[in-house]
């Protein structure tokens, strides 16, 4: 069970700070709005703190777009809104300068691109769909089905409400293995940019009960990332851990909250 508590705290209390500014060709005022800035969890998701961002904005965009879905872009990219926002700032703005400045859109929604967030509700729909698969892949789902729906609520509000505490209390219980029996498989993604993530079913431990490090699960996944001649970086949480570290102790240490460690090669 994770048990490195100022670990886990400090990757809870990472931070990005964010320049919001609306797309020049959607202001409808004679007065340039403002930049509106924030400081922004790395875990949490973009619809669950750009409430305010929306407000700032709104009034200075044409009437007939004012209800329109508001939607973010990084030089050219439009974001993905069920990404963690730590992992859309890691695979696409790793060595950008700070602020991250990000462009504001209440028109031409991406269709191709984007799905649509219609609500929060399916923010909170996809987070849990994340954490049930991730229980599937450690437990055969078998912590999560025996939790009850208070204990979902807690995970869900402590994430939404920037809870340490709350999340963490329910959360301690799909982190939970003994010594003799780790977590059946390793819930990860891998992302580059422009390509579709990769997600394989991959062991803590090898055939000869070896611990499994992160050397082994990008050599076997992503081999190209460890080429000498390559200038990849794998980065976890804004952070290059040492690729000898294992990869029991980086899921759960190093996951989001949707219990899933999101790996960025840039």
């Amino acid at each position: 069970m994770a048990d490195d508590r100022e670990v886990l705290r400090e990757i809870w209390d990472g931070r990005v700070p964010v320049c919001f500014q609306l797309a020049e060709q959607e202001v409808n005022t004679i007065q340039q709005p403002d930049p509106f800035y924030l400081m922004v969890p790395r875990f949490s998701y973009f619809p669950l703190i750009t409430d305010k961002v929306r407000k700032h904005f709104v009034r200075h965009v044409h009437a007939d777009h004012q209800e329109g879905e508001m939607w973010l872009e990084y030089n050219g990219q439009s974001l993905k809104w069920h990404y963690p926002i730590g992992v859309l700032f890691d695979l696409y703005a790793y060595d950008s300068l700070l602020p991250w400045s990000l462009t504001v859109h209440f028109q031409k929604f991406p269709e191709n691109e984007l799905l649509h967030c219609p609500s929060k509700d399916a923010v909170e729909a996809h987070f849990m769909s994340m954490i049930k698969e991730a229980d599937a892949l450690k437990h055969r789902s078998q912590i999560i089905s025996n939790m009850q729906k208070r204990d979902h609520n807690q995970l869900w509000l402590g994430l939404q409400n920037d809870k340490f505490d709350q999340f963490w209390t329910a959360n301690r219980k799909l982190m939970e293995h003994t010594n003799d029996e780790l977590f059946k498989f390793i819930p990860f993604r891998i992302y580059q940019p422009d390509k579709p993530f990769i997600q394989r079913l991959f062991r803590p431990l090898g055939d000869l009960g070896e611990v499994m490090v992160l050397r082994n699960l990008m050599s076997g996944v992503v081999s190209e990332a460890l080429d000498s001649e390559s200038r990849l970086r794998v980065v976890i949480q804004g952070i290059e851990p040492p690729l000898s570290t294992p990869v029991q102790w980086l899921s759960e240490h190093f996951s989001h909250p949707d219990n899933f460690l999101h790996i960025c090669l840039v």
